[in-house]
């Protein structure tokens, strides 16, 4: 797991519908949408299936409305997530929002195509991803949470 500058793990716990996923924020590669969704944890809201995107799920704007949104630039910004690759849109085109991948995903909206800052990786669970889709797809909106993972304590040679 990425350590961060003081030499904490940078650590995430996402819980979705029943299912338990980990991963690790990208400090390095998009520190200011990572020092935001930080400041937001732990966040407790519902996803839904994505209209536009293909195989994401959908997280509404953790901050409310989008003029409490402080403007955040793109950062290691993609249009064509990996399932497991977590992306913050911070407005513009359309609503601020969290895409979730499960599988094939172009994330879009009804305006046309968008670029999200990806800046959460998951690392353990994604062999449920799919399962979580189908969930999505067949039984609708499930709770979900963000929250920081306790600090790993450093392993030093010896």
């Amino acid at each position: 797991m990425r350590q961060t500058a003081a030499g904490r793990s940078a650590g995430m716990r996402v819980r979705a519908g029943p299912f338990v996923f980990e991963g690790e924020l990208l400090d390095a590669e998009a520190p200011r949408t990572c020092a935001l969704f930080r400041s937001l944890l732990p966040h407790r809201d519902r996803m839904i299936q994505a209209r536009w995107s293909g195989f994401a799920a959908w997280v509404p704007s953790p901050l409310g409305t989008p003029e409490a949104l402080p403007v955040l630039p793109p950062e290691n910004a993609t249009a064509v997530p990996l399932p497991g690759q977590v992306l913050f849109y911070p407005g513009g085109i359309s609503e601020v929002e969290i895409l979730f991948p499960y599988g094939p995903t172009v994330f879009a909206s009804v305006a046309g195509g968008l670029a999200g800052n990806h800046f959460l990786t998951l690392t353990r669970g994604t062999e449920r991803l799919t399962e979580l889709g189908e969930l999505l797809q067949w039984r609708g909106a499930q709770e979900v949470t963000f929250e920081l993972l306790p600090p790993r304590p450093t392993q030093e040679a010896g």
